[in-house]
């Protein structure tokens, strides 16, 4: 962590952090489910019912719990080539490129929050659950909450990267 970031961007970065361990927890937690259907399945003929299902919703919830603090963090994954030949030609132009980055994905993430929000309220006032009735069902609502809240969360973090680097741009970040 470097030492020029204030209190707000380190307290949000822990949060964020913190948001994305849960993500870590929940895919060890898939993968016991996943073995021990799978030990249920093979050896019990005893399959554990809703796995599949349960595991589809997941990697959703996980992508998006991970997200925020990926791009606070600046770990998304990315093809850097452009950046390393600029940072030769013209280094001042990387930060022009970081912060337009920055505010690209500070918009689509703000578009995907609010393009899931109708759905999101309408797993609230419906009850919306997915399985199969009678036999097994989750709620939506939780699912559908993380898309949005880690959306947002997602924007907000661009916006603050592409912020802080267009106000201090750190010679620790060119590339």
């Amino acid at each position: 962590m470097s030492s020029d970031r204030g209190w707000a961007w380190r307290s949000l970065q822990g949060v964020l952090n913190a948001v994305a361990a849960v993500g870590t927890l929940w895919i060890v937690a898939i993968m016991l489910l996943i073995v021990a259907d799978v030990v249920g399945r093979n050896f019990f003929a005893m399959p554990i019912i809703g796995v599949a299902e349960i595991a589809a919703r997941s990697v959703v919830a996980i992508v998006f719990l991970m997200l925020p603090a990926a791009a606070l963090n600046g770990t998304l994954i990315r093809a850097d080539f452009l950046q390393r030949g600029l940072n030769r030609l013209a280094p001042k132009s990387v930060v022009t490129l970081e912060v337009l980055f920055g505010l690209t994905g500070a918009v689509l993430f703000a578009l995907v929050a609010l393009a899931s929000w109708p759905d999101t309220v309408r797993a609230w006032t419906s009850d919306e659950f997915f399985g199969v009735r009678g036999v097994w069902t989750l709620p939506t609502l939780p699912f559908r909450m993380i898309v949005v809240g880690g959306s947002a969360a997602t924007a907000l973090a661009f916006l603050v990267e592409a912020l802080g680097r267009l106000f201090t741009p750190r010679p620790d970040r060119a590339l």
